[in-house]
C-alpha cells in the first residue's frame, strides 16, 4: 500500500505562462478542425515579447513537427464534469472526460500536433513559426512548444479507443453551380482546397440533422454557407467578411 502523498490533499495552482499566441484563419471556434493534422490549416506562431528571441528557437528547424500546448481559451469554466459528450458518439452518450479530448475540462489545456513549415525572422516580432495541421482559434494562448520525435512519440500499434471507429469519417463536398469559382476568388485556391478538407469532417454540432439548415462558417477572411443532407456537404455561397481581420 503508498503511502498518502503529503500536501496531496490540499489543490496547489501554478500560474502558467502564455508564451506565444497562433494566427489561424478562424476567428471563430465553429468549423475548426476536431483534430490537428486532418486538414492542412496554416498557422502563424508569434511569441509573446519577453520570448522574442531567436535563441529560444536555436536548431528548432531541425524538426519536422511539432507539439503545442495550448489554452482553450473560449471554453474557460470555474466547474467541471467528470463526464462528456463525444460529438461523434452522437452527443448522447457520456464518457469520462479524461477518455475524450473535450475541451471541457479541469484544466483548458490542449494539445495538437502540427508540422512546422518554416521559421521566419519578422523585423516586429522576432522568430515566426509557420505550421500546417492546426486546429486552433485564431489568436489562441500557446504555453509551450516541444519538438516531436517519431522514435518516442509514434506508436502504430496503438489502440485509438472508441475514436478509432470514426477516423476514416468523411462527408462528401460538392459545390452549388459557380460557387467553386466563387470561392476560389473569396478565399484563394489553396484555402478552398483547404476548407472542402474541414467540412469533409462535418462541423455540425452532432445534435443538429436539419437538412435544410443553412449554416454559416466565418473562415480566412470570408464567410462560407453550407447545408448538409446524408452523406453530403453542399457548399451553396461564400462571401468576403465585413470587416477584415486584424492580422
Amino acid at each position: 500500500m503508498h503511502e498518502p502523498i503529503p500536501g496531496a490533499e490540499a489543490v496547489e495552482e501554478t500560474a502558467l505562462k502564455r508564451i506565444a499566441r497562433i494566427r489561424t484563419d478562424f476567428p471563430e471556434k465553429f468549423g475548426i478542425p476536431r483534430q490537428s493534422g486532418l486538414a492542412a490549416a496554416k498557422g502563424r506562431i508569434i511569441f509573446e515579447e519577453a520570448y522574442r528571441n531567436a535563441e529560444a528557437v536555436r536548431g528548432i528547424g531541425q524538426y519536422s513537427h511539432l507539439w503545442l500546448l495550448w489554452e482553450f481559451s473560449e471554453t474557460v469554466k470555474d466547474s467541471w464534469s467528470p463526464t462528456v459528450r463525444p460529438p461523434r458518439l452522437g452527443g448522447n452518450e457520456r464518457v469520462g472526460v479524461f477518455a475524450t479530448r473535450s475541451p471541457f475540462r479541469p484544466n483548458p489545456i490542449g494539445l495538437s500536433c502540427v508540422r512546422l513549415d518554416r521559421v521566419e525572422t519578422d523585423a516586429k516580432y522576432g522568430p515566426v513559426l509557420y505550421v500546417t495541421g492546426a486546429d486552433l482559434m485564431d489568436g489562441t494562448p500557446l504555453y509551450d512548444i516541444k519538438p516531436y520525435l517519431p522514435y518516442v512519440d509514434a506508436h502504430p500499434e496503438a489502440d485509438g479507443g472508441f475514436a478509432e471507429k470514426y477516423k476514416d469519417y468523411r462527408l462528401k463536398v460538392l459545390f452549388a453551380e459557380k460557387v467553386m469559382d466563387k470561392c476560389r476568388e473569396v478565399f484563394g485556391p489553396e484555402e478552398t482546397e483547404i476548407l472542402a478538407e474541414i467540412l469533409a469532417q462535418d462541423p455540425r454540432p452532432s445534435y443538429q440533422n436539419d437538412p435544410e439548415r443553412i449554416y454559416g462558417m466565418a473562415y480566412a477572411g470570408g464567410e462560407v454557407k453550407f447545408r448538409a443532407e446524408d452523406d453530403k456537404v453542399y457548399i451553396v455561397d461564400c462571401m468576403r467578411a465585413s470587416k477584415p481581420a486584424d492580422i
